[in-house]
């Protein structure tokens, strides 16, 4: 999901960036279009993937923040 969340992004070159077969890749794009978190874009025969809209694109944002951030201690919560 990340590697299409702010650019669009081909089911090959996203196998290519994650190491991972297109067929594999092609199916998770598949489950996560049915979920309408990203959307296809056909430009001539290929086709294109990228989060489905700026909500998905803020959230995953905000989730590589909050991934980014230091951990706290779970002894220092009360």
């Amino acid at each position: 999901m990340l590697a299409c969340a702010e650019q669009k992004r081909a089911v090959e070159a996203i196998a290519e960036l994650l190491g991972l077969s297109p067929l594999l890749v092609s199916h998770h794009l598949r489950l996560l279009r049915a979920a309408r978190i990203v959307r296809a874009e056909r430009q001539g025969k290929q086709v294109f993937y990228v989060a489905a809209d700026r909500h998905i694109s803020a959230m995953l944002g905000e989730l590589l923040e909050h991934k980014a951030e230091p951990q706290s201690d779970p002894a220092d919560i009360d």
